[in-house]
């Protein structure tokens, strides 16, 4: 699955490839606090999606991990949540009685310049942590140069809205929350996210043209299943090892957290 995504780029980034895009919040980004976002901590992240009243595209601050419009207890919910910050591709139109189905039509993009995935390597005793980006028009493919940060590019996800009362005054608010579509690994992230109960997945990478089609409001079932079932090649995509990401220790040499790293011992990936 995908629990650590990165935004090291600013908001202005989003606007020029969607001009004219409604920003719904006031808010700005700190590149270097979302240099890794951690998908546990269910924090706001901006989600571009279409507005289903004027039919627009908006950019609104959404917490990572859906919560079921039908929740009327937040607290009951909290064990389930972890289970609503990823959504198997497989399901959206496969399983009917899942809520990813109920949810087909409530789509979104996420905006990132990478996402980290660990990598189990015999004689390693930590797995090892990639930063990985979907290659663009205006990338600069195995250029790992801490000055220069890859452009952004956008994730598909679900969204959801659940009016919950808020803890402190009582009243009922909309909450919007998202998750993050992921598929069969390609050739590249299998060799990456090679462990664990969700081995061999990655995210739903789209090149730009199903990127704006995932956001079309009258998209056929045909049309949705065909994006739920595109692999992005291993060719469109870079990466390279970095240092350990799930610790508040700085790193050893004063870099960030998506800067490459050398792992001693570390072997090769084919790509």
């Amino acid at each position: 699955m995908c629990y650590d995504l990165s935004f090291k780029t600013s908001l202005q980034s989003i606007h020029d490839i969607f001009p004219g895009i409604i920003q719904d919040d006031q808010f700005q980004i700190h590149p270097d606090k979302s240099a890794h976002i951690v998908a546990h901590s269910f924090g706001e992240h901006p989600i571009v999606m279409r507005n289903r009243e004027d039919g627009l595209m908006h950019l609104k601050l959404m917490e990572w991990g859906c919560i079921p419009f039908y929740t009327k207890d937040e607290a009951a919910f909290m064990k389930q949540r972890i289970m609503m910050l990823n959504a198997r591709s497989e399901r959206i139109l496969g399983d009917t009685s899942s809520y990813w189905f109920k949810i087909r039509n409530r789509r979104c993009l996420i905006p990132v310049t990478g996402i980290f995935e660990h990598r189990k390597v015999t004689g390693i005793t930590k797995k090892v942590p990639y930063f990985i980006y979907q290659k663009t028009n205006n990338t600069e493919p195995s250029n790992p140069n801490p000055q220069t940060q890859p452009s952004p590019f956008f994730l598909p996800g679900l969204y959801s809205v659940a009016e919950l009362p808020n803890l402190q005054t009582g009243e009922l608010e909309k909450r919007w929350t998202f998750t993050l579509i992921t598929r069969a690994a390609n050739s590249l992230m299998q060799q990456i996210h090679n462990d664990g109960e969700n081995k061999w997945r990655m995210p739903l990478f789209l090149p730009d043209d199903l990127r704006n089609q995932w956001l079309e409001p009258e998209l056929s079932t045909e049309a949705l299943q065909s994006i739920l079932n595109y692999e992005l090649p291993a060719s469109q995509l870079d990466c390279w090892p970095v240092y350990t990401i799930r610790s508040s220790k700085p790193r050893p040499d004063g870099l960030t957290k998506t800067d490459p790293f050398v792992w001693e011992g570390l072997p090769a990936l084919e790509i």
